[in-house]
């Protein structure tokens, strides 16, 4: 008898029909949801171009810290790699402080950063290459010797020492080659400036978020202008040093203005899985060391093979 197919056949009409008129409700509820967030959107974008930048509170609360980096760029020496392990230790202290529920081996990471440091001051390449080897087995076995041992703080130690105190003794490198001072500040001015523009650009430009994931408040826009602000800074800088060509000088801007949204965003990832907003309170309502380092740990590194290619 045809009753049985025609039965199915309207069970699944009904089902279909059930299952579209589910699907409306379900968007009906979303709609004026995702409409919200829409406009929160939008509101905070506007926001962020209209009140006030505090642009200049944070170039104040900067400003001893700028004096203080161009000093020891200056005197360079022991007395540079010095300054650098007081930074080095500050910005240890404040990724082991975020990561602290991974037990990380602090005095191994601080002991790795006085050997990467003094084999960049008073060596080359390889014995900064032989502590960094040395140091494995040295933060391994400090590990354990700690009441509760875990790869989590192995891996966090690990961490500090290769994007921190690497990155500090490539800083000392960079300072002991041919002109090594101009450049150490034509990557710091590079990177500041970056860093400026990129804030500017942001706030005043911003519509497409980079990577909201990560951090929310970069922006497409932001990343452009910090880019540009970052390569003319660093030309700019060298018309002024006849020791650098209009081109050398091209290249290495255009190296520290990648490297640079790199380790912001390196750091911004380390501090979105701490959960925290910033890596310390050394600058007040501004951050930690972290927070104002995170792009020359990186833009450091690539000043130093950028310019090592070139003497």
């Amino acid at each position: 008898m045809s009753c049985g197919p025609t039965s199915r056949a309207r069970r699944s009409r009904s089902r279909w029909r059930s299952s579209r008129s589910a699907a409306a409700d379900s968007a009906g509820d979303d709609g004026p949801l995702m409409a919200a967030r829409a406009r929160g959107a939008v509101a905070r974008g506007k926001a962020r171009r209209e009140n006030p930048s505090d642009l200049s509170a944070r170039v104040l609360a900067a400003l001893p810290a700028i004096a203080l980096a161009l000093f020891l760029v200056i005197v360079g020496g022991s007395l540079f790699a010095l300054g650098l392990f007081a930074f080095g230790c500050i910005c240890l202290h404040e990724l082991y402080a975020m990561y602290e529920r991974a037990r990380p081996a602090r005095l191994a990471g601080f002991i790795a950063l006085a050997g990467l440091l003094a084999a960049a001051a008073y060596g080359d390449q390889f014995q900064v290459l032989l502590v960094l080897a040395a140091a494995l087995p040295l933060l391994f076995a400090l590990t354990l010797v700690q009441s509760r041992p875990s790869a989590g703080g192995l891996a966090v130690t690990l961490l500090g020492v290769y994007w921190i105190g690497l990155a500090l003794a490539h800083a000392v490198l960079l300072r002991r080659l041919p002109h090594g001072t101009g450049i150490v500040i034509d990557v710091l001015v590079g990177t500041f400036l970056g860093d400026t523009g990129a804030y500017l650009g942001g706030r005043l430009f911003g519509r497409r978020a980079l990577a909201p994931r990560i951090s929310p408040n970069k922006t497409v826009e932001g990343l452009a202008i910090g880019m540009l602000c970052a390569v003319l800074g660093v030309w700019i800088a060298g018309r002024y040093q006849e020791w650098l060509p209009g081109g050398h000088a091209l290249v290495l801007g255009a190296g520290v203005a990648l490297a640079a949204p790199v380790g912001d965003m390196f750091e911004s990832f380390i501090k979105r899985e701490a959960r925290t907003k910033d890596s310390g309170s050394l600058f007040g309502p501004h951050g930690g060391a972290l927070d104002r380092l995170d792009a020359v740990l990186f833009t450091a590194v690539a000043g130093y093979y950028i310019w090592a290619a070139y003497v």
